[in-house]
């Protein structure tokens, strides 16, 4: 996921996103306790990803103009 993508989203989609990105963490984690996991990668880009949604989340909050 771009960062442009995100800037793009209104706060609710971005609270949507963030759900769905942390649904998707729990599984990549469950999947990597049981040793199902092929992509390790995943994990790292999902974790990015919230950090990112938050991050924008949070700018749109306050109001800051970027």
């Amino acid at each position: 996921m771009k960062a442009s993508d995100v800037h793009a989203m209104t706060a609710d989609q971005l609270d949507d996103e963030l759900v769905k990105l942390k649904k998707e963490q729990f599984n990549l984690r469950f999947q990597q306790a049981t040793g199902q996991l092929e992509n390790t990668s995943r994990v790292r880009q999902v974790r990015r990803d919230i950090a990112r949604v938050k991050s924008i989340a949070r700018i749109k909050r306050v109001g800051v103009k970027a």
